[in-house]
């Protein structure tokens, strides 16, 4: 990726697949301010490609955003996330008196707080465009490993317990935002309920949907 200029400070949005690259970009409708990578999954793909990419460029904002499940009682399927927290869940160590985060353990933090005013504003204007979709902020748990069981899901909920959705990229470009003194955010569609695994249960196609609408506004909040 070419370095712009310090005057053309664009937004870097880093998906994780092609599909998700894609619903960002049908939403953007071509706005020149944006660049959207898909890296891959996971949380060092997207720490090494967002880290890369505003190493090369001037960046005033990195945005991770793509689908992700939600927790029951918080982000139904079909909902929107818009983070105001992006918390690194399994990050730490399992000890006798049970998980203990990084942060517990003294070895760096486990949580980057998001655009906060940002993601207000953008959930404030979905809400108004889009009444039909449930538009919420909250935390969102970056995971390495997708949560496939109630178990793992009760867990997370015990500990996190404002927790609206989980991922796998956030807390990397979170991180590398941060290393370059920029803010960050987070914006997940969600296609699925956190817990048991049921791939006849998702509803991938509506959360694409949804990914498409929040950028459709965030193109225009930005303006204001």
């Amino acid at each position: 990726m070419e370095a712009k200029p310090a005057g053309q400070a664009r937004i870097l949005v880093i998906a994780a697949v092609e599909a998700e690259r894609q619903a960002i970009l049908r939403g953007l409708d071509g706005d020149p301010r944006f660049d959207v990578v898909a890296p891959g999954a996971g949380v060092g793909m997207a720490a090494a490609a967002a880290g890369a990419a505003l190493a090369s460029g001037a960046y005033r904002l990195a945005v991770s955003a793509g689908i992700g499940g939600g927790f029951a009682g918080r982000a139904p399927v079909g909902s929107l996330v818009i983070a105001d927290a992006i918390i690194a869940a399994d990050l730490g160590a399992e000890t006798r008196e049970g998980f203990q985060t990084a942060h517990e353990l003294g070895f760096g933090g486990n949580l980057h707080p998001a655009h906060q005013p940002l993601a207000a504003r953008l959930t404030a204007v979905l809400a108004e465009r889009f009444p039909a979709r449930t538009v919420l902020t909250g935390p969102v748990l970056t995971v390495s490993t997708a949560t496939g069981t109630a178990a793992t899901a009760e867990a997370w909920r015990r500990r996190h317990p404002e927790a609206a959705a989980e991922a796998m990229e956030g807390f990397g470009v979170a991180c590398a935002a941060s290393l370059c003194g920029l803010p960050c955010m987070e914006v997940r569609g969600i296609s699925n309920a956190v817990g048991p695994r049921d791939r006849a249960a998702w509803r991938i196609g509506e959360a694409l949907q949804a990914l498409e609408e929040a950028f459709s506004v965030l193109k225009d909040v930005l303006e204001e």
